[in-house]
């Protein structure tokens, strides 16, 4: 029970839907993950950039006299703020455009100033780079007494005679660019600049997407709750419903109809619900037939008894005799009501598998009576058809139609008086062939006419012995005629007497 219960927790259809639904989150995240890829191009095409820059200055350094090349680079005004420093071959620095206050200037600032908008930023940005791995670079620190020996990238410039980058990371998070350039003969240039533009740009993309992505999380988890409340949330009460009739309780259980629901699953909680008014009408059948068999078993099993306790103290052959006529009688019964008990309990098994076939009902009662007229001597039994002189089609089966016609005539036959005519009639009303077998008898009484039909119902004529008959004959015609679509009806017939109709769908030509 528990573990069909963990069945309809968390990791069945809800879990499915939440999966469905997160994958849009999903991929706004990766997206937000994708603009660190973007950062890195964008830091390349700045590094890059600065060190052309760092070569086109050198190449103008080197093409000045060494008296105007320090003036030439403390007058450079460049437009990010970026700072030039000119140092000479004995590694001293010669220049610097910072001297000039003229010239504008990146700016690092203090992380205590920061407000608590610049604070996360920093903070987000220092945990996506955790995230993706990102190597942290070295700390930008202005050294106590600026030499070319303070930058190793100057050297590496000198050495190889080709530019030289190196990022550092600022106090405030941002990233600083050193771009070094060598001058032939005469020391070297170093750029530094500022990335902190790019990391706004990128952090604004950011911050649009993570309000995109918060907005459609939580769109997607209210439009996962609504699909969960109202498809899981039904469903899990119809299969707990379903296990509980399953169980055998289902004359407490109430299995809910959703009539507010007008989609599948109301349908299908409608559905579940007749299932189980059936299936609990099925079983209180079931449980009446039982109760009717061990009553109409009861009777002639009590005069069984009775008989042969009896038998065992007379002595008088008369006397003897006459109780094992009463045992065979009895046993007879039993035998009778075990037969017809079977064939009922089977008839509805056995007509759901049964696959119909188009036959000739007409051919089919003649077939019947001229039986009859051998098996039924002192009663005439004959057939009328009702202007309709060729094959008579229907999609049926010949075995149980055949049973329907049997037990209508034998229950004409038995009311039927000496000398009585039972008449068998085929005609057509519509679309529908009619079977009609009336006989010369008593008729059935108006109050009776809804009860003939019932199992073990019973109204037999005077003259016939007690027990001849089990009660089942016309419940089990009824419920073949409705296997076949039809309907059984009982009437007075026109010359008095009793005239039963069936009523079945025709295949007409």
């Amino acid at each position: 029970m528990q573990e069909w219960r963990r069945g309809l927790g968390f990791g069945s259809l809800r879990a499915r839907i939440f999966a469905v639904n997160l994958l849009a989150v999903i991929v706004l995240a990766l997206m937000l993950l994708w603009l660190d890829t973007v950062r890195t191009r964008l830091l390349d095409e700045r590094t890059a950039s600065l060190a052309n820059e760092a070569v086109t200055i050198a190449t103008l350094a080197s093409a000045l006299p060494d008296e105007a090349r320090g003036a030439g680079i403390a007058g450079l005004a460049l437009e990010r703020g970026t700072r030039v420093r000119l140092y000479g071959s004995d590694g001293l620095r010669q220049a610097d455009n910072w001297n000039s206050p003229r010239n504008p200037r990146f700016v690092v600032e203090d992380p205590a100033a920061y407000g608590w908008r610049r604070a996360s930023a920093k903070a987000i940005d220092r945990m996506l780079d955790a995230v993706l791995g990102v190597r942290v670079p070295d700390a930008y620190t202005e050294p106590p007494a600026d030499s070319a020996a303070a930058w190793p990238e100057l050297a590496v410039a000198e050495r190889t005679g080709q530019p030289a980058i190196e990022l550092r990371r600022a106090s405030d998070g941002s990233l600083i660019i050193n771009a070094a350039a060598p001058i032939a003969g005469a020391g070297a240039v170093l750029l530094t600049d500022s990335a902190d533009d790019l990391a706004d740009i990128l952090r604004r993309e950011r911050l649009t997407s993570a309000w995109l992505l918060l907005s459609v999380t939580g769109l997607t988890l209210g439009l996962s709750l609504y699909l969960a409340r109202t498809i899981v949330r039904p469903l899990r009460m119809l299969a707990i419903a379903a296990h509980r009739v399953r169980l055998g309780r289902s004359r407490e259980v109430v299995v809910p109809r959703l009539p507010e629901r007008k989609d599948e699953i109301g349908a299908l909680a409608r559905a579940i619900s007749d299932m189980s008014t059936a299936l609990r009408r099925q079983i209180d059948a079931t449980e009446a037939f039982a109760a009717d068999v061990a009553h109409e078993l009861k009777n002639p099993l009590a005069s069984l008894r009775s008989a042969v306790e009896v038998l065992e103290r007379v002595e008088q052959p008369d006397l003897r005799a006459q109780l094992l006529g009463v045992i065979r009688d009895d046993v007879g019964r039993i035998d009778r009501l075990i037969t017809d008990i079977s064939d009922a309990s089977r008839l509805d098994a056995e007509l759901s598998r049964t696959g119909f076939q188009r036959l000739d009902i007409a051919a089919l009662a003649d077939g019947l009576v001229t039986a009859y007229g051998v098996a039924a001597p002192g009663r005439e039994v004959k057939v009328v058809r009702a202007g309709l002189p060729g094959p008579v089609l229907i999609e049926g089966d010949a075995g149980r139609l055949a049973q329907v016609l049997r037990n209508l005539i034998d229950n004409a036959i038995s009311f039927s008086p000496d000398r009585g005519i039972v008449t068998l009639s085929v005609g057509r009303d519509d679309d529908l062939v009619e079977l009609a077998v009336s006989d010369e008898g008593p008729g059935v009484p108006l109050a009776n006419r809804g009860d003939i039909f019932r199992r073990f119902y019973s109204e037999r004529p005077g003259h016939e012995d007690f027990g001849r008959h089990s009660g089942l004959g016309l419940s089990i015609a009824a419920a073949i005629v409705q296997a076949h679509g039809g309907r059984i009806a009982v009437d007075d017939a026109p010359g008095g007497g009793a005239l039963f109709r069936v009523l079945l769908p025709a295949d007409w030509p």
